[in-house]
Parts: structure tokens; sequence; C-alpha cells
């Protein structure tokens, strides 16, 4: 079979990614427009959407980057070792604001954690040979554990769990679950993972807190983080972490739906047969997630079944909508830039977000108070952004948007050069 590759789909990804970089970059954390921010606690906001809508689109990339379904030694390395690459990419952003280097200080300093970054980035989004591309992965993963469990003072506090790796894991099991399963195995592991999760949450006592509950940190899911994440857990919540190890098993359900709508991309059918089904299936999801949400509430932060089916139906409708335009319609015009941005989603991820604690190392004297100090990325900020906006949220976004005007610039020399950075 031949692989297919949608450029609705690229389109729909450089647009997760580039709102994951808006909503990821403010220019001021205090003054930010509600619809980017997630939700307190429970409901959805537009920011709660992009990490469900990329766990989906990567559902939907595996059946289309695999579509004979070829099993072997081999090719569950390859998923391994990408999946591994992911998970220490992931974890070396929670990493990189703590090490130290024999003293030093200051930009010293700085230039050593940016060498370090360069190597591990390297080493794990490089082309090897399968041997070393192990070595790397499984070496690298290594060091960390030491690092965090090997009573180092500096990495004792280190976050472990986030994004990324939830990512890397969701793909693993995705992956599997597409190679070895039927399309039917594959929607009733689904169903048994959301349903076992509602139970598991709203049934089993919590330890130390009493009855079964779903309020901020005293959930089962914050317990179990507590018992097993103790001390590498998300800095601000330090009880409890986003990106747990309970909740990450409804996010694989996420993978799952997407993995769905991915083979229904690759049927036999006419394309405007797949986009009705492909819509129909999307509006059922979102009802059947309010419906959800009125006994088990929508919530990113536990990642409620009912987020896992909201936010998959709107997924769908969307990649609907951009396959009728794109795909069937083949209206292309206006959609190159998510295109440059879809192509290469993991040095977004990777770099955007070591940029900024880069530049906030960088620290020198307030010009407009001697007695302060700032850092690079306040300073451009402050002088150089918010001065032209008498609305401080209009300021931020301003600060944002600015930031991916210089993203949208590296990734269209990468894209004009035909330089794809994969794991």
């Amino acid at each position: 079979m031949v692989r297919e590759r949608l450029i609705s789909l690229d389109v729909f990804r450089g647009l997760t990614i580039l709102l994951m970089t808006i909503v990821n970059n403010p220019g001021d954390w205090g003054n930010v427009y509600p619809p980017l921010l997630h939700a307190h606690w429970n409901g959805c906001t537009p920011t709660d959407l992009v990490f469900p809508f990329f766990v989906f689109i990567m559902g939907v990339a595996v059946p289309l980057a695999m579509p004979d379904k070829t099993y072997d030694e081999k090719t569950f390395n390859k998923i391994l070792i990408r999946s591994l690459r992911m998970l220490c990419l992931g974890i070396f952003f929670n990493f990189f604001g703590k090490i130290q280097l024999f003293g030093l200080e200051g930009i010293p300093l700085l230039i050593g954690r940016l060498v370090i970054t360069f190597a591990v980035g390297y080493a794990l989004m490089g082309s090897f040979n399968t041997k070393l591309k192990n070595i790397f992965a499984f070496g690298i993963l290594a060091l960390y554990l030491i690092l965090a469990y090997g009573d180092f003072e500096n990495y004792q506090d280190v976050r472990l769990p986030g994004v990324l790796q939830r990512i890397a894991v969701v793909y693993f099991v995705v992956s599997l679950l597409y190679l070895k399963t039927s399309r039917k195995t594959q929607l009733i592991t689904g169903f048994v993972l959301l349903f076992g999760y509602w139970a598991v949450m709203t049934i089993i006592p919590v330890p130390g807190f009493g009855e079964a509950n779903l309020e901020r940190g005293t959930n089962l899911a914050a317990w179990v983080d507590s018992v097993l994440l103790k001390g590498h857990m998300y800095h601000e919540t330090k009880t409890w972490d986003p990106e747990g190890i309970l909740s990450t098993i409804p996010s694989i359900v996420n993978g799952i739906i997407g993995l769905f709508i991915g083979q229904i991309l690759l049927l036999g059918a006419t394309k405007i047969n797949k986009a009705q089904r492909m819509g129909m299936i999307g509006v059922g999801f979102i009802f059947f997630g309010l419906m959800w949400d009125l006994v088990f509430p929508i919530n990113k932060s536990i990642w409620t079944s009912s987020y896992v089916l909201y936010t998959t139906g709107l997924a769908t409708v969307c990649l609907t909508a951009l396959y009728y335009i794109i795909d069937i319609a083949e209206y292309k015009k206006g959609f190159k830039l998510f295109v440059i941005w879809g192509v290469n989603p993991m040095i977004v991820f990777f770099a955007s977000q070591i940029i900024p604690q880069a530049l906030t190392m960088i620290r020198f004297q307030n010009p407009q108070n001697p007695e302060e100090q700032t850092n690079l990325l306040d300073y451009l900020y402050r002088f150089g952004i918010a001065p032209f906006f008498s609305n401080p949220m209009t300021a931020s976004l301003a600060g944002a948007l600015t930031y991916v005007a210089i993203w949208t610039f590296i990734l269209w020399i990468f894209y004009r050069n035909k330089l794809i950075f994969k794991v």
C-alpha cells in the first residue's frame, strides 16, 4: 500500500503547534486573555484543546505512516526507540534550568547549558544507525534517573512527567495496538480504559482523604502521583502532576480515537464518504462528552473521560473540515504557513521551551531602576513591545505573536531547505 500524506493533517498539526507556542509564551503571564489560559479546574478553554489535539493528530498519523501494518522486531525497536527519544527530550526541559557545571554562574553557565542542550538534541534527533540510537536513548534515560534518584542536591526535585513524556507513552501504546490488533479490539480497549478510569476515580476511596472525589490535590490520581512521583512533580502543585501517572491512562484513548480516524482515511471509500463518516463520529463524540460531563466533569488536569470524548470530537470535526477544504475541494491557498509549522513540530517542541529559559538567565541592571536586576526576556518585552500598547493583555499577546513570527522565519528556512527534524 502506498503511504499517503495528507496536507490537511499537516495543516491541522501546524495550527495546533502554533497555538501551543502562543499560549506557552505570553509577554506577561500576569496579563493574558482568558481563552489563552487553561481552565482553573473543571471546564475547557481553547488552550485546553492544544495537548489533546496533538495526541489525536499523532494517533491519526500512525496508520498513515504504516499502512501495511508490518510488524517485526525491527519495527518494534523503531517504535520503542522513537518513544524513548521523545521521552528523553521531554525530561530534558525540566533538567535544563537545574544543570550546574564546575561552579559556573551567569553567562558561562548558560553557554555550558546550551552546549549540553545541543549535544542532547543532536543525540536524540540526529540520524544514526539503530545501535547508536539505542545507546543514546537508553543511556540518556539512565543518566536522568541516576541524577533524579541518586541523592544529587540539584536534581532531587526535578520534574519527571511532562507533555512530551505523555505523548511518548501514548505513541508507544497506540502504535503497538495498531500493528497487533484489529479495529474492533482497539475500540474495545478505548471503551474499557475510559469507563475503567471513570470507575477508579469515582469509586475507589483515596488513602488519607477518605471517599473518592474529583477535587484538586485530593483525588486518586493525585494520590498515585504523590506516592510514585514524590519529589519529582510539577513545581507549582507539589502534591500532584497534571501529566501524572494515572491520568495518562485515559489520554491513550485520544490516540486510539485518532488511530480509528486514520484508518478511516485509509479505506477505499470516496473522500466525501470518509468526510461524512468522520464528521458524524466527531459530532457524536462531542455530544457524549458533554453528556458525560454532567457526572464526570470535563477536566484537563485529571484528563477525565468526558474530556477525552469532547476534545477528540472537536479534533475530528476540525480535521474533517480541513480535509474537505484542502483534500476534497482542493483549496490550498493561505495554508502554507501552517504546513511550514506542521512538518517540523519536534524542533519547535524542543527549542521553543529552551530559548525562554535561556533568555531569563541573561541578567543585568534594569536601566529604569538601577537598584533592581532584570533579565533579557523581560527587558525585550518591557521596552520593545509593551510601550506600544495601552491594553496590557494586548501587549502580552503581541509578545507571544512576536515570538511566533520569529519561529515562523526559522521554520520557513528549514522548510525551504527541506530540513525536517525527527526523533
